[in-house]
Formats: C-alpha cells, structure tokens, sequence
C-alpha cells in the first residue's frame, strides 16, 4: 500500500473515530426510542438528551435528534436528519453567572464526519425578562431551514423573591 493511500485512510479513520466516540460530556442520554427495525443492524431511533446552560443555573433544555441505524449509524458515518426539537424549563432559582452576547451557542455537535453541526443558541428578549434557546443545524454547503425554538420566562423561586433580569446580562 503507497505511504499517500495509507495517510488517507488513517485521516478518515481518525475522522470517523472522533465522531463515533459518542455525545460530548456536557450532554446527558435520558433515553432512547427505536423508530425502524433493522435485522443485523442497529436500528433508526430517536434520543433525547438533557444539558445544563453552562452560563445560567437552573435552566435545563432536552432536545431530541434522530439516530441512524444501518450499517453507516454502527460504524458512527451516518450524516444525520436535521430534525431536531427542543424544550427548555426552569427547574430551579435562575442564577447567571456572566455576559453573553444574542445567540452565543450553548452546545454543539457534529452530525456528519465533516460538514453538517448542530447547535443550540441562547439569547434573551429583555423587554419581557425571558431566555430563548433556539436548536438549528448548519451545513457548510447547502444549509438547513430546520430549527426549534424554546423560551424560559425567568421567575421566582422557592422562599426567595429575587429575580435575574437576562437583560443586565445581555451584551448589544
């Protein structure tokens, strides 16, 4: 095998192992569903992860994306739908911890080898005191229109009064 033929394959390796090594830390599995049944291969399913805005205590947001199955999902090579939901809640005292500009990203994943991303974005509307998280997965070459939103109104919490304003928090 020629020394160039066997840099190619050890590059795409690399690549391939850096993407099947699974979810980042910062993301949590709560479950998964199988959507297909496939015979020898795993099956096309949809998961739902939760994680923590690493910027603001007590926001939790859990998005699903689907799963390929297959021969390409075992070998972690599938590109990945661009489906994706997402749902955000306050679970406990709101708390941030510094500035953040409109739309500074949360969490980002790779869904193919190369060219496609995920990637959830908060800002905040300060008129009405909310936080809004949208998920939206970006490919360098075509793009992709599919996205979700999700808001947390940020209120008061157990015996304390006191609420965060996301505007004293928001850059320009």
């Amino acid at each position: 095998m020629s020394p160039s033929k066997t840099a190619r394959i050890l590059f795409a390796a690399a690549l391939g192992l850096g993407f099947a090594a699974g979810p980042a830390a910062a993301q949590e599995l709560i479950f998964r569903k199988s959507t297909t049944f496939k015979m020898l291969t795993p099956n096309d399913k949809l998961a739902t992860y939760a994680i923590d805005d690493p910027l603001v205590d007590g926001v939790v947001c859990h998005y699903t994306v689907p799963e390929k199955g297959g021969v390409s999902g075992m070998f972690g090579v599938a590109e990945e739908l661009s489906d994706v939901s997402i749902a955000c809640r306050q679970y406990g005292p709101i708390k941030i911890s510094g500035k953040f500009s409109q739309g500074d990203v949360v969490f980002s994943e790779r869904r193919s080898l190369v060219f496609k991303r995920m990637q959830i974005v908060r800002g905040c509307d300060a008129k009405r005191n909310v936080l809004v998280y949208m998920v939206y997965s970006d490919k360098l070459i075509d793009g992709s229109p599919k996205n979700s939103t999700s808001a947390v109104a940020i209120q008061p919490w157990g015996a304390t009064n006191e609420v965060v304003r996301c505007g004293d928090f928001a850059k320009d």
